[in-house]
Order: C-alpha cells, then sequence, then structure tokens
C-alpha cells in the first residue's frame, strides 16, 4: 500500500506505525538538506518524543534549494513527509518504523515567498542544517568566508532573490528582526568541527557582507549551538525498496535505511527554546568539541583510511573491509597511535571501546555500506577530518606516518583507474582539480600535495612527504594490500 496520511490508518504491516495524530501537529524546526542521513537522525530523534506525546508543536519543515533537491520534494509530496526507517542490527534483524515528524517540504525556487514566510513565521524557533562539509562556503585554508562563489555573489548582488541557505536565512531573520519576532536558533548537524561556531561565522559573514548593521545583529541575537551527530547511513537501493514493499507491505520510494547506532551530543544554547531532546536520549552539554574531535578524528577519519586503500584493493563492501583484519589493524592503529594523542579529555569515554566498537560497527554486513559513499567529496572530507591531526602531531612531533598513507591512497585513487586499470568516477565537486594533481604524480611525486587550498604547508614538511612519497611508490609497485602490509610490518617493529 502507497505510503500517505489517508493510508496509514489502513497499512496491515509489522512495521510500527506513528502513534501520535499527525493532524495535530505544528511545525517548530526548518531544516535545509533533508537527506537520508537527517531522516535517520533528528527527524527520528523528534519522532520519537512525539510517540511519548512529546514535542508535538516541534514538527519539521523540509526545505530544497538546490536542483537536486526537487526529487526529495516530489518523493515527500507523494508521501505526506511520511517514510520508513530500517534499522539493521549486526544479528541480521531489522526493526522498521514509519516516520511521521516531517510535515512539509519546501523547494525554495518554486515559492520564494512561502520559504520566506514560513522561516519568518514565529511558530519557527530553529531552523537546522545538513548541508555536508561544503555547505557552509568555508575557503578551506585560510577558514574565512568565500565571498567570491559565484552563488554567494549571486545572493548578495540580488537579495530580493536569494537562492542559497545563506541568502534565505539571512532575508528570513531580517523579516523577524524587522516584525519583533525572536530570531530562531541556526542548528548545524554537520560534521563539521565546531559546526555550531563554523555556521555563526560564515552567516555573520555573509549577513555582513549584505549590511554591516544586520551582520552585528545576527553575532548578537542570534543562536549557533555545536553538535556532534552519528549514525551511519548508507544511500538507499532498489533492494531496499522491494525489501520494504515485501516484507511490510509498504510502497515507499525513498525509504532510509542504517545502522543500529545513534549518537547526538547537543550544546544547550537556544535562544527561542527546543524540544526536549534529552528525553530522546540526546545529550545535553555545556562542551560539544571533545566528542567531535572523538568521532570526526577517530570514526571519520577512519572512513577514509578505510576506502581508497579498500577500493583499490577490490572492494565494494565496507564490512568486507572492517572484516579483513589487516585493514583492521592498520584503522585501531592510526586510531590509537595518530587520532587519539590529539584528543581533549572525555571523562567516562572509553576510548578504546569506542575505537573496537568503530569496527565492529562497519563490520555489519546488514547496513549494506558502500565504499564507494566513503570515497565521494574528499575534498571536503580529508581537510576537515584528517589534515587537523597532521597539523597538531607535526606541532607535537607526533606520528603523522599513518595519516600520510591515507593520503597517498587517496592521491593513488584519484588518479581514476584502479591495480586493474578498472576506471574510478570520482565523485567530488574539485574532481576536476584532484584528477589533473593526481594525472601529474609520475613525473612530480608531491603533485597532489601541492594542492595547497587543500593541504596547506605539509607538503613543505619532510616528515610528513617522506612517508607519504613511500606509500604513494608502493601503491603502484605492489598494490594496496601487500602497501599495507609493508606499513604495518613496519609500525608494529616500532
Amino acid at each position: 500500500m502507497k505510503l500517505s496520511n489517508k493510508t496509514l490508518p489502513s497499512l496491515q504491516t509489522t512495521a510500527a506505525l506513528p502513534g501520535y495524530d499527525r493532524s495535530q501537529l505544528s511545525a517548530g524546526i526548518v531544516h535545509f538538506g533533508v537527506g537520508g542521513f537527517h531522516r535517520a537522525h533528528q527527524a527520528m530523534y523528534v519522532d520519537r518524543l512525539m510517540n511519548e506525546g512529546k514535542a508535538q508543536d516541534w514538527g519539521i519543515v523540509g526545505m530544497g534549494v538546490m536542483p537536486s533537491d526537487t526529487r526529495m520534494r516530489d518523493v515527500l509530496a507523494d508521501s505526506d513527509g511520511l517514510y520508513t526507517l530500517l534499522v539493521k542490527n549486526p544479528d541480521g534483524t531489522t526493526d522498521t518504523r514509519v516516520i511521521g515528524s516531517i510535515l512539509d517540504y519546501i523547494y525554495a525556487p518554486d515559492d520564494l515567498d512561502k520559504a520566506l514566510e514560513q522561516l519568518a513565521s514565529p511558530a519557527i524557533r530553529i531552523v537546522s542544517l545538513t548541508v555536508t562539509e561544503g555547505g557552509y562556503n568555508v575557503n578551506p585554508v585560510t577558514g574565512e568566508f568565500d565571498y567570491d562563489a559565484p552563488i554567494i555573489k549571486a545572493d548578495l548582488a540580488n537579495q530580493a532573490n536569494p537562492r542559497t541557505s545563506f541568502g534565505l536565512i539571512s532575508a528570513a531573520l531580517r523579516l523577524r528582526r524587522d516584525r519583533g519576532i525572536a530570531p530562531f536558533t541556526v542548528m548545524s548537524c554537520d560534521n563539521i568541527q565546531g559546526n555550531g561556531d563554523v555556521a555563526r561565522k560564515m552567516f555573520g559573514a555573509f549577513a555582513s557582507a549584505a549590511d554591516p548593521e544586520f551582520g552585528d545583529w545576527v553575532r548578537q541575537h542570534v543562536q549557533f549551538p555545536n553538535s556532534m551527530v552519528d549514525r551511519i547511513t548508507p544511500v538507499t537501493t532498489d533492494a531496499d525498496r522491494n525489501e520494504v514493499s515485501k516484507r511490510f507491505g509498504i510502497e515507499d520510494e525513498w525509504p532510509v535505511v542504517c545502522e543500529d547506532f545513534a549518537q547526538w551530543v547537543l550544546e544547550d544554547a537556544f535562544s527561542a527554546g527546543r524540544p526536549p531532546f534529552e528525553d530522546a536520549g540526546v545529550q545535553l552539554v555545556d562542551d560539544v568539541v571533545p566528542y567531535e574531535l572523538m568521532k570526526l578524528r577517530l570514526l571519520n577519519a577512519t572512513h577514509q583510511g578505510l576506502c581508497y586503500f579498500g577500493h583499490l584493493a577490490g572492494y565494494r563492501a565496507v564490512h568486507d573491509v572492517a572484516r579483513n583484519p589487516l585493514f583492521a589493524q592498520f584503522l585501531l592503529r592510526y586510531m590509537k597511535t595518530e587520532a587519539e594523542p590529539t584528543l581533549q579529555s572525555l571523562p567516562g569515554v572509553d576510548l578504546d571501546a569506542y575505537q573496537h566498537k568503530l569496527i565492529e560497527r562497519y563490520s555489519n554486513e546488514y547496513v549494506a555500506d558502500t565504499v564507494a559513499r566513503l570515497c565521494a567529496d574528499s575534498s571536503d572530507r580529508i581537510p576537515k577530518w584528517l589534515v587537523p591531526v597532521v597539523r597538531e602531531n607535526l606541532a607535537s612531533d607526533g606520528n603523522v606516518e599513518l595519516s600520510a598513507a591515507i593520503v597517498a591512497s587517496w592521491a593513488r585513487y584519484a588518479e581514476g583507474t584502479d591495480e586493474n586499470d578498472n576506471p574510478i568516477r570520482v565523485v567530488d565537486r574539485l574532481a576536476e582539480q584532484v584528477q589533473e594533481a593526481a594525472g601529474r604524480q609520475s613525473t612530480d611525486p608531491l603533485a597532489f600535495l601541492r594542492q595547497r587550498d587543500l593541504f596547506g604547508d605539509i607538503v613543505d614538511d619532510e616528515r610528513f612527504t617522506r612517508p607519504y612519497t613511500q606509500t604513494l611508490e608502493s601503491l603502484h609497485k605492489h598494490g594496496a594490500a601487500m602497501t599495507l602490509e609493508n606499513i604495518m610490518s613496519a609500525a608494529t617493529s616500532l
């Protein structure tokens, strides 16, 4: 049966259904970047509260600004915002629930006035973001706002017709200020260290470029809490859609699959109230930074350590890579010797157990995560998740050999062919740039590292370039598996 408000009461399914009357809900959150992760994470937490009879006025309105968002617009319009969440447990069982917390979806280019009025509504008290690392318009070397981006120039030149999240959110905040309505909280849910601080800096920079006085008002009155979010959510496949249809009798064009683990650590800094997130299992804290560093430098960075070596070695499923003891030991050693020394104090957290839990999570075959997903958007990921570890270890005379090997594996992957000369499709906003740099490695082994917009000055430090070039040479001569064997043999002998 097709999923919709009309069919919901008559669904004959073993999937859990919303235990609340959706007609009695009202919107309190607008979310930019509705995708698999948001629906497996934030929307799931809000749905959990609603099933407890709470947060009835904190429904979510999705908002899209990019051409690729039209598919989500159409799918959610067809299902009245409902979708199926399949939680895949390591033992092969599945916990399945229909999520009802998304009430509407607005594609801003369809109706700009509707989008702005929704954002300016007094009922909206949180605007949340999952726009990926590249969505904050940060220059990766300077860390400053990139005023030269064409879409930003267009929004600043035509402020009455915004087309980006920066333009829309700024225009809505200006409307609220002018109408005497309290500003909403801007809540980042992206994998960026200090994501709230980054959002504050970038949105403040945009607002100041539009109007310096308004920029000062944004910095003074708008809250940007930091958060750490975690849940592995692979891309939905036709097999997932078929499973939902055959096992649960639900026709859902875009269900979401995720692992059984979920974590959300959130700074308790909201200007206009919030749902009782703590009742849904969210950790509300004064300082998110230590948790952010733990997750970004252990989980996110090891995803990069796994994916390029794994792809070059012929793996296509994440669980197959993680179950190979050689790869698992490489990732564990990176975490212990290079990432962990850069972390801040985390009282009560067993870092060794956390690291081994990551390998266990990666090994969950039922999640069916793909190596290709982890290899995508590397130019947004490596500079934010791995390069900071390198910089801190170089500054403290720490180890960087395994970090260098990970970067070298990306450089080899970016050449666009695997070890059997099969083509690799490099999915990256800077695909042309990184592939051009990788293509010059045969004559200049440091060509890839010379992308200073990604790596800054680490190309000038022999402590990093020496293991980097050794790994890159070995990948060309011996392949990924033997390269890792040699790296681990050398590391074990130290």
